[in-house]
């Protein structure tokens, strides 16, 4: 059977306008009510050998939820943003325009402070490639940014590629295989 890693993207904590930098705010309204929608689809992933979830709240209580009494793993946490932490996107691109046109051209700066995009990528990768081998099912519940950089460097893509990745919440991807030899399997969001 080899091993698989399914990543489950964490259901919302705002709307995608009021997003914010490294955020850990609880799920709202509307992610309780797509996790109670999922649900039925995503139960069965609880029977996984070993369940994780990144350290969030959100995606803490996206796996209770779901019923799959994850275990936090600190390398599933969200990219360091430095002192861009709690802002949105907007809000720093009015404050420091020149600071997010290099974020956004270069995977190793990091203008904020915090984490570069590349090492990121390299720190999800590295968790990816330490999961027990052979015969073993993984399920973690994830930031969406956490999906994105596990799929960028399943399929060895440029970092710059992590900017064209969309993760929904509740999608979920399948890695099939061993380190440094993934195959993917994505489904749809697991909406009704």
């Amino acid at each position: 059977m080899g091993l698989r890693v399914t990543l489950v993207a964490a259901a919302r904590s705002s709307s995608l306008l009021a997003e914010r930098f490294d955020d850990d705010r609880p799920l709202d309204e509307a992610g309780w009510y797509e996790v109670q929608q999922a649900a039925p689809a995503l139960l069965p992933l609880g029977a996984a050998d070993l369940r994780y979830c990144s350290p969030t709240r959100r995606s803490r209580a996206t796996g209770t939820a779901l019923g799959y009494a994850p275990l936090a793993q600190p390398a599933l946490r969200d990219c360091d943003m430095g002192r861009w932490r709690g802002l949105t996107l907007a809000e720093v691109a009015a404050l420091e325009p020149a600071a997010v046109d290099a974020w956004l051209a270069d995977a190793r700066s990091a203008p904020h402070g915090g984490e570069p995009l590349l090492a990121f990528i390299s720190r999800i990768g590295g968790w990816l490639d330490t999961r027990p081998a052979d015969d073993v099912t993984v399920v973690a519940v994830a930031e969406p940014s956490v999906v994105r950089a596990a799929l960028v460097y399943a399929l060895r893509a440029a970092p710059a590629t992590y900017w064209s990745v969309d993760v929904r919440p509740l999608s979920t991807v399948t890695f099939i295989g061993r380190p440094g030899a993934w195959h993917l399997h994505l489904d749809a969001p697991a909406l009704r």
